[in-house]
């Protein structure tokens, strides 16, 4: 895993993965792409209940390192090769097991936009600003990237998004339902820390089965959803769940 541009660590259940190369707003290069799979899958296996994906300093993340376009992507046969790369990171972070929350401030352009449409929720700050630049670069943006910019945004948004590749502002996104709440600067983090906190006491397996249920509803898998629905009944949590109804007590969920 790349430890200079993709760090993962868990904060009393809840994992954080920050994306980090300050110096180009977090833009990142291809070995980062590579690592957010292996970082993600890690925070799970370690217990984290829910994931939040923030960017390094005062930005999110400005998407791919284009310096190094000359190399990684310099044709068709490079190029396919890298992309594949950005379809791993964005499917990482769609399939996870756990509800995802993007922490988004300054730039959230490009790739940077994509794992964030990625994420089952997005916080942002005021002053953040959004864009997916691909037809200033004359490229295309990955299929399965598209669309969770579309179940994000709409169909004519998401067109808006591409056609235009013009920088939208944090209200914009908001009142095209992008961002699911927008704050200040100074209270991003605790807006971020109530709803992980909220999501982790909560029952994880019930999560994990959510997740499955609405992506079935894009990808037809209804037999994973269903699957997921039906292992919460044997469950220690359901009992548990059941127990502390009857006791009138708070419930202490395991995710088993």
């Amino acid at each position: 895993m790349s430890q200079t541009h993709v760090m993962g660590k868990i904060d009393q259940s809840i994992g954080k993965l920050v994306l980090s190369n300050a110096k180009k707003y977090n833009a990142l290069p291809q070995s980062a792409w590579l690592s957010i799979r292996p970082a993600i899958e890690n925070l799970v296996a370690e217990g984290a209940r829910a994931i939040v994906i923030s960017g390094a300093g005062s930005h999110f993340c400005a998407g791919a390192d284009i310096s190094e376009f000359d190399t990684v992507r310099k044709n068709a046969a490079t190029a396919h090769i890298y992309e594949a790369s950005n379809v791993e990171a964005f499917a990482a972070v769609r399939e996870c097991p756990v509800p995802t929350i993007a922490r988004i401030q300054g730039y959230c352009l490009g790739g940077g936009f994509g794992l964030a449409a990625a994420c089952d929720m997005r916080i942002a700050e005021h002053e953040a600003s959004f864009a997916v630049p691909a037809a200033k670069l004359g490229l295309g943006y990955p299929v399965e990237a598209m669309a969770d910019i579309v179940a994000a945004l709409g169909a004519q948004n998401a067109k808006r998004l591409m056609f235009t590749a013009a920088r939208f502002s944090a209200q914009e996104m908001r009142s095209m339902g992008f961002l699911m709440k927008l704050v200040s600067a100074s209270d991003l983090d605790s807006h971020v820390d109530a709803l992980t906190q909220t999501i982790g006491q909560l029952a994880p397996l019930t999560h994990t089965a959510t997740k499955a249920a609405v992506r079935a509803i894009n990808s037809g898998d209804w037999e994973t959803a269903k699957a997921a629905s039906d292992a919460t009944f044997s469950s220690a949590d359901y009992a548990e769940g059941r127990a502390a109804f009857r006791e009138k007590r708070t419930p202490e969920f395991k995710g088993s």
